[in-house]
């Protein structure tokens, strides 16, 4: 009888698959609970922690559930026609069931963490988690959820990365994760994910988000985790703000030239300015497009739908600056929205702010950050009036040309009329 490879000492080959799912996101599958109520919960932990558990004690009405986390970044890609899959946990509840449906109707596969279907589902560490998201008079948000009140991330049982886990990074051409991520699954196991997606030639998206200043403060192993993610993710994706907190510096170009020096892997820094617009940085080029001017509704999930764009434009090998106007379209798309989940841009938005036009433009901001640029660095900047070409430095690429070219990579095809027989 032959012993298997691994029984001698031998590591079995890893066998190349298809990768035919574009987009794979890790953890942070949640259910947001949106209220409105007539003052935010209070700041002390304990009170806190009461306030959600008399929240929890009565399910409110299905019409405030939303999916959050993740989802919003997978749905906002599936809505661009990219093929996505949610890796991560899910209760068998009420929760649970409604999540997994969203995630059916929007098209989106899920990959369970675990194998074994004899799970204790009555313990509430495996129910689905729920993220309260809290609306008051003035419009300010407040969030709790149980991983806020833990010191142990919500699925700490989850201690290896299952066959199905492993086969469905094998099968992505990108792996998405977030921040938020630790909130529910361990150091460890986020970081066996990062080794194995790198062993098996899976692109590496991390976004920090908020976590990214408290993981780089955190336990030794948080912090090890996240300098894991710096070194080996393809593409970091960044607010202003969270660049800074990440560096110490607070010009986003500067900030971002840092971060892609740290990593081993890395290609793009992407930079998010809210309202100002987006850059992409790599080795030899700098990137810049303004955001689009738009009625913003509600911020919630513009950052996780701006993602999914990136990842259009990455998997497709978009010029870099058709990318940013992508995922601002994107991001707007949103903003002009209430909340996220089923509730993201839709790529009939997406289009219809593309056409408008309506750019954001401020060429005192534009050219009050790119004065301090390395002169080795190419710099591409998007403009409504600009004629594409050279002029100050840098390349303007006119908007009207780009979505010219861009639409029809975007419009879903036309089924064509067919003449009766």
């Amino acid at each position: 009888m032959h012993k298997a490879l691994t029984d001698l000492g031998i590591e079995s080959p890893i066998i190349p698959v298809v990768k035919d799912i574009d987009v794979a996101t890790l953890g942070n599958l949640c259910v947001d609970i949106v209220l409105s109520v007539p003052q935010l919960p209070p700041p002390a932990p304990e009170d806190r922690k009461a306030y959600m558990e008399q929240l929890s004690s009565c399910p409110p009405d299905k019409q405030f559930w939303e999916a959050g986390g993740n989802c919003n970044s997978a749905i906002a890609a599936a809505r661009l026609g990219l093929h996505c899959a949610a890796i991560g946990h899910v209760g068998d509840e009420i929760y649970g069931h409604f999540l997994l449906d969203v995630l059916k109707n929007e098209g989106i596969g899920m990959v369970g963490m675990v194998e074994d279907a004899d799970v204790n589902s009555s313990n509430a560490s495996y129910e689905t988690l729920l993220c309260w998201v809290l609306v008051d008079p003035l419009q300010r948000h407040g969030f709790c959820s149980r991983a806020d009140f833990s010191k142990e991330p919500a699925f700490n049982w989850v201690t290896e990365l299952s066959g199905e886990v492993k086969m469905a990074i094998r099968r992505s051409k990108i792996l998405f994760c977030n921040g938020y991520g630790f909130d529910d699954l361990s150091p460890a196991l986020i970081m066996a994910a990062i080794d194995y997606a790198v062993e098996v030639g899976t692109s590496i998206f991390f976004d920090p988000g908020p976590r990214g200043k408290s993981l780089s403060r955190g336990s030794p192993e948080e912090r090890l985790a996240l300098n894991k993610f710096l070194q080996k993710s393809d593409v970091l994706l960044l607010t202003s703000d969270e660049a800074e907190s990440l560096t110490g510096i607070n010009d986003p170009v500067l900030a971002g030239q840092k971060l892609l020096n740290r990593g081993a892997r890395t290609k793009w820094v992407v930079v998010k300015m809210g309202a100002r617009g987006s850059i992409i940085i790599t080795r030899s080029s700098i990137s810049c497009a303004p955001a689009f001017k738009v009625n913003v509704v509600d911020t919630v999930g513009c950052g996780d739908s701006f993602v999914a764009a990136i990842a259009f434009g990455f998997i497709h090998s978009l010029p870099l600056v058709s990318t940013l106007t992508i995922a601002n379209a994107v991001g707007a798309a949103t903003a002009t929205g209430c909340g996220a989940g089923r509730n993201v841009a839709t790529l009939d938005k997406v289009l219809q702010i593309m056409r408008a036009a309506n750019l954001n433009e401020d060429d005192q901001f534009w050219s009050s950050l790119l004065s301090r640029k390395p002169g080795s660095h190419e710099i591409t900047i998007l403009s409504k009036t600009a004629i594409n070409g050279s002029g100050g430095g840098s390349n303007s690429v006119s908007l009207q040309k780009l979505i010219f070219e861009l639409l029809p990579k975007l419009e879903p095809p036309r089924v064509k009329d067919t003449v009766p027989s």
